[in-house]
């Protein structure tokens, strides 16, 4: 006969909301993309080797346990991107919890000093905007981005209105591609950056904008980008994109994003 009685532990309550909360997070990362219907795929076939085992056909069970041994080598290379963004969430997460750190004894200071640019940025956005000269920058937080600095030409300039414009002026062999801001400077500019493979991307929009929200998917930077076609300012971050904002609002995303 079977056991109707099911002893249900605490436990066990403890352990289905962990999987449940690791299973919502990871479909976080991969909807809208390719990797979504594999990643559904692996989930089905996951679900099914559980029922296997509980009803214990034994040799259909070693199969997909074989499977699935050889499989997680085959799933880190499938989704390496939505890997990385996944380690990236569980490490910015951290960090943001963490009240004592180093970070956190000199933030004030870079408060600061991220404050006295603020001005210049947004100035600069609205002044392109205007005149409609597209622009790609890329503000980086915890991760530096030393990678895909180093794609384009070394500046290590201060950050300025006219400099910025400059970068990104039609005839300037520095406007193609991503100006990269760290620590206050102009690190880099003609930076090229991966490009998003989400589905469900407007097709109105251009390189600029998939690349913004590429980078955004991979890092936890803030990127700013301004339509050459309509003017309009875009903000990409974690991998969505606000589009069409003000100058005011720009500026009240950076300044709280520095709080």
């Amino acid at each position: 006969m079977l056991d109707l009685f099911i002893q249900v532990r605490f436990l066990d309550i403890i352990d289905i909301l962990l999987v449940a909360i690791i299973f919502y997070e990871i479909y976080k990362l991969v909807k809208g993309t390719v990797a979504f219907n594999i990643f559904m795929g692996i989930f089905i076939i996951f679900v099914v080797w559980l029922v296997v085992k509980s009803l214990k056909m034994e040799l259909l069970g070693s199969i997909l346990g074989q499977l699935f041994g050889v499989g997680v080598i085959a799933i880190i290379i499938v989704f390496q991107q939505e890997v990385r963004r996944f380690l990236l969430l569980l490490g910015s997460r951290y960090r943001a919890n963490k009240r004592f750190s180093l970070g956190n004894l000199f933030s004030n200071q870079f408060k600061l000093a991220s404050e006295a640019s603020m001005h210049d940025i947004v100035d600069a956005c609205s002044q392109m905007s205007e005149n409609r000269t597209g622009a790609l920058i890329v503000l980086a937080r915890e991760s530096e981005l030393r990678d895909y600095a180093e794609t384009g030409e070394n500046l290590d300039a201060e950050i300025s209105t006219e400099l910025l414009k400059s970068i990104f002026f039609k005839n300037s062999p520095l406007h193609d591609g991503a100006a990269i801001i760290s620590h206050n400077r102009i690190k880099a500019a003609r930076c090229i950056l991966p490009i998003s493979q989400k589905l469900e991307i407007s097709p109105v929009l251009g390189l600029r904008h998939r690349a913004a929200l590429g980078i955004s998917e991979q890092t936890d930077a803030f990127v700013i980008v301004v339509s050459e076609e309509s003017g309009h300012i875009s903000m990409a971050s974690n991998g969505e994109l606000m589009e069409d904002i003000s100058t005011d609002e720009l500026f009240k995303i950076l300044e709280t994003s520095h709080k």
